[in-house]
């Protein structure tokens, strides 16, 4: 499996859905991803080489004068978002400098103190994990000290990688109306006849590692973005932040795995991870060329904060602010703000200050944070069990969970990820990528599977409710998709998945497993265009839960739970019932006005 998930110990790493370890060894495949060619061998993470400090409230707090009075004339949007940055360029300095002195006194030396969302980033050299949990204590000690923890390195989400298939939208199995044969399929079809939001522009962020702007089904589709990568040996692109979010590529390569500086770090093709993201949400679409995007006139923010071996955390929450608009140090204010961020990077351990301050951020700044669940087959780890934030659990195209995929009572929904299983139907989500195994050559397609791809199908069809609906919250569009969810599926051969489990592989999902029900992206977008902005949202009403037929990749000899006859019904009785219910609740959105 890749590691599109993090780890903890070098600051674990952040990367793709690795095995998963201790917090000292951060998801190694947070980036809900799984990739075929990666090695199944579990290699030490990478020792953090830094620390993230959360002061208490009300320390080292700049007051200014200038951020308390009035505005007197009336001042563009982008003209207020850039006065905040300067005001919180002055406070991120009184508190750099505060911290240094903080540090100093504790006897941890420091070599340069930067931001990490609200908090601020200690880069020092740290030998050893002796080193760092002793810095650690030092500095936890400080009365001015609310929280610290190490500088991780974090990973995506992603899963096995099919062979590249041809561009063609009918293979595009997740976007279909469902069927016998894929379930899960999210319906964008009945979603689309009532808007394809083409003309109303919506931004959605993609926060991962980079995007490839020569990929033509993405000409037209991306704004500039911003390159949040800090460290230079992990940047590969020859520089630290600015304002280039490419993606040069993020090999490592087997000699780079030892030495110091890549130490612990998975030997990989370059993923293509972001423009993967990328083409899911806003592929350019009716264009003739490759595949289809969920919403057809959203324009994507590439927010790069992964590079070589993963996304450090102090860059990925720096990056997630930006994306919503909040300053951030010594960076230019976001000209383009998305209300719905796509985070497909996670990693080992709960949910921390410094990760559950800034999701708390960009939700009051009114951004639905869509974070991928995890593919390590455990219940959430962060940031997926972050108050507030909107975590996608992955099911395969019977909608069962996928084997890889993470589960618990935190998960909002489910949608389909794939199997991860090259031979099968449901191996992957067609999307676009790039030919090369190091750095960039051609732009191509390829069939990807994970809970990194489950992710962006939500957080495109959220964009699509926002064309319908400009004046929907952040809370309406987290109540209005669990509420339009189709019900979860059983499968009569495989075991009910259980929240309280170490680990577990496919099973039948529950509420308290994966979520409300199945992404439905036509019963969304007719949800959103009934509902009156801030408004309380009504329950679903009961409907049939489906009865999938055992397919081969299912064991027979697998009797736990959710046995014979399920429902109490014959499967084809139940299947015919539901088939009739898909149809009904068809007829009645197509008489409903656009």
């Amino acid at each position: 499996m890749n590691r599109f998930f993090f780890s903890t110990s070098r600051m674990a790493g952040l990367r793709m859905g690795h095995v998963h370890g201790s917090e000292t060894t951060l998801w190694r495949g947070l980036c809900l991803s799984l990739g075929l060619a990666v090695p199944l061998s579990v290699s030490a993470a990478p020792l953090a080489q830094g620390l993230l400090v959360q002061l208490r409230p009300g320390v080292a707090e700049l007051a200014d004068t200038e951020a308390a009075m009035p505005v007197v004339r009336l001042e563009t949007p982008q003209a207020v978002r850039e006065r905040a940055q300067a005001v919180w360029q002055r406070g991120h300095e009184r508190r750099a400098a505060h911290v240094r002195d903080l540090a100093a006194s504790a006897g941890v030396a420091v070599k340069a103190v930067g931001s990490a969302g609200s908090g601020l980033r200690l880069d020092m050299d740290i030998p050893d994990a002796q080193a760092l949990d002793a810095a650690m204590r030092r500095l936890r000690l400080h009365p001015d000290v609310l929280s610290v923890e190490p500088n991780a390195r974090l990973k995506p989400a992603q899963a096995t990688t099919a062979q590249p298939n041809d561009p063609e939208f009918a293979r595009q199995w997740h976007v279909q109306t469902p069927s016998l044969s894929f379930l899960s399929a999210i319906d964008m079809p009945a979603a689309w006849a009532r808007t394809t939001g083409a003309n109303v522009p919506v931004t959605v962020a993609v926060v991962d590692g980079g995007v490839r702007f020569d990929h033509p089904d993405l000409a037209g589709k991306l704004w500039p973005g911003h390159d949040f990568v800090s460290e230079l040996d992990y940047a590969n692109d020859g520089d630290g932040r600015d304002a280039d979010a490419s993606d040069p590529g993020d090999w490592v390569t087997l000699a780079e795995s030892r030495t110091a500086a890549y130490s612990g770090c998975d030997v990989e093709n370059s993923s293509w991870h972001g423009t993967a993201i990328a083409g899911l949400i806003a592929a350019a679409s009716n264009n003739g060329l490759g595949v289809a995007g969920i919403h057809w006139g959203a324009k994507v923010l590439p927010v790069r904060v992964a590079g070589k071996c993963g996304a450090v955390l102090s860059d990925l929450l720096d990056g997630v602010r930006w994306a919503a608009g909040l300053p951030v140090a010594g960076v230019p204010a976001n000209p383009n703000p998305a209300r719905v961020i796509n985070l497909s990077y996670g990693g080992s351990g709960v949910c921390g200050g410094a990760y559950q301050t800034t999701v708390s951020d960009v939700t009051t700044a009114g951004a639905l944070l869509v974070v991928a669940a995890g593919n390590e087959a455990t219940p959430l780890t962060r940031p997926a069990d972050c108050a507030g934030a909107f975590a996608v659990a992955a099911v395969r195209g019977n909608g069962t969970k996928a084997a890889y995929a993470n589960y618990g009572p935190q998960v909002a929904l489910a949608a389909p990820g794939g199997s991860a299983v090259a031979a099968e139907p449901d191996s992957g989500l067609l999307t676009t990528r790039n030919t090369g195994l190091k750095g960039p050559e051609s732009p191509t397609y390829a069939n990807l599977a994970g809970s990194s791809f489950a992710t962006p199908l939500v957080a495109g069809v959220a964009g699509l409710m926002l064309s319908t609906q400009p004046a929907l919250t952040r809370d309406d569009l987290a109540a209005l998709l669990r509420a339009s969810v189709r019900p979860h599926t059983v499968n009569p051969v495989l075991p009910t998945c259980q929240p309280a489990l170490a680990t577990q592989g496919e099973c039948n999902c529950t509420t308290s497993a994966c979520g409300a029900g199945l992404l439905d992206a036509g019963r969304a977008l007719a949800a959103a265009a009934t509902h009156v902005p801030g408004s309380t949202v009504v329950a679903p009403l009961p409907s049939l839960s489906v009865v999938t037929l055992p397919t081969a990749s299912t064991p027979a000899t697998d009797t736990q739970g959710g046995g014979g006859g399920a429902l109490g019904m014959g499967w084809g009785a139940a299947l015919w019932l539901w088939l009739a219910a898909v149809a009904w609740s068809q007829r009645r959105a197509r008489q409903r006005p656009p």
